[in-house]
């Protein structure tokens, strides 16, 4: 009875596994694709990635980087915001270099009011004293002579009456006055005369120093303040109060490596994309007034005419695809530039990525 227990259940698993081999063979039936792949619209047309940017002139969106290092305070603007010519961004912490530039500026305040100090001499007061001074040593001289001639005529009437020491204390007393009135005359003429010449001119350097120094201090200090370079629209902000940040920028601890602090574009009602066209391709591209292109959104059916703008000049490394610093490809690529209108019923952002079709007329 055991024996045959087995031998069924034997049976029944071989069954099974046969049952299941056969319908694990079974291919499933490809379901159909989400989106219609890009396809190639021309005979001859060269497939290259491509970037959507917003609309410049020249080069690509606009990077700001601090040129201090400091931690942010105040972030005054979103991401999406537009904003105009000199509209301030961030500001980081300036306590430092704000308590620098108030100094700097009273020393040149301090210098200046020595300038004008010395250009106003003489004081109408100071010019009183120096007077008041030579009348006291003219009245001096003449008391000093008075007394001389009286004793001198004492002395020639009676020479017993005057005895030679006084007669010549009186005689040096009176050339001690005289001196005295020459040296108070020459300083009030000194005085009168106001400050001299290289004294102005050595505290003119030193105001227009100090004032320099002021000046660059004051520039210093307004690079705490991050403002927008031109009319754009705030693309992305890449850190928050009380981060730190320095001219490489802001540190993203997720890619582990600093990006820009602030990311700025042109209003997106119009954007461009950049393609990048293969090394190898570069030769097969058309004459640029005959140049034409297509841009197939990934993920959908759309694509859309594109506007040929510029040939950037210049093989660069594909690494600008990836962004990886550590990538070393030797795989170079002719970025073109083309304009398009953004459609009102999709949404489409700078930094997305497309492929792109050029072709000829």
């Amino acid at each position: 009875m055991r024996n045959k227990i087995i031998f069924i259940v034997s049976g029944a698993g071989l069954l099974l596994a046969i049952v299941s081999a056969f319908l694990f063979s079974q291919q499933p039936s490809a379901q159909p694709p989400v989106f219609t792949p890009a396809a190639n619209p021309y005979p001859h047309g060269i497939y290259s990635d491509g970037i959507i940017e917003s609309a410049q002139a020249q080069g690509e969106n606009i990077n700001i980087y601090p040129e201090v290092a400091a931690p942010i305070t105040r972030v005054l603007v979103q991401e999406g915001q537009q904003v105009h010519k000199g509209d301030a961004l961030l500001t980081l912490d300036d306590s430092v270099q704000r308590a620098s530039s108030e100094q700097l500026q009273a020393q040149a305040e301090a210098a200046h009011a020595m300038l004008r100090e010395l250009r106003a001499e003489p004081r109408r007061e100071t010019l009183a004293v120096s007077v008041a001074q030579v009348e006291n040593a003219r009245a001096t001289l003449k008391n000093a002579r008075d007394q001389l001639a009286k004793q001198q005529r004492s002395y020639d009437l009676e020479p017993k009456s005057v005895s030679a020491d006084a007669l010549d204390n009186a005689r040096n007393a009176e050339k001690i006055a005289a001196t005295n009135l020459q040296v108070i005359e020459r300083q009030y003429e000194l005085t009168r005369a106001g400050a001299w010449i290289y004294d102005i001119q050595n505290a003119e350097r030193t105001y227009a120093a100090l004032e320099k120094a002021y000046e660059s201090s004051a520039a210093l200090l307004a690079k705490y303040t991050i403002r927008a370079p031109a009319e754009g629209v705030v693309m992305a902000v890449n850190s928050s109060v009380g981060s730190y940040v320095s001219s490489q920028g802001a540190y993203d601890s997720y890619t582990q490596g600093y990006e820009p602090l602030i990311v700025m574009g042109l209003p997106q009602s119009s954007l461009q994309v950049r393609a990048y066209i293969d090394e190898i391709l570069v030769h097969e591209l058309p004459p640029p007034e005959k140049i034409q292109a297509q841009m197939f959104v990934r993920g959908t059916n759309v694509h859309l005419p594109l506007t040929f703008v510029r040939v950037q000049p210049y093989v660069s490394p594909k690494i600008e695809l990836s962004d990886a610093r550590e990538e070393r490809v030797d795989l170079r690529v002719l970025p073109l530039v083309f304009r398009f209108e953004k459609p009102k019923d999709l949404n489409l952002y700078p930094g997305q990525l497309v492929d792109v079709y050029v072709g000829a007329k």
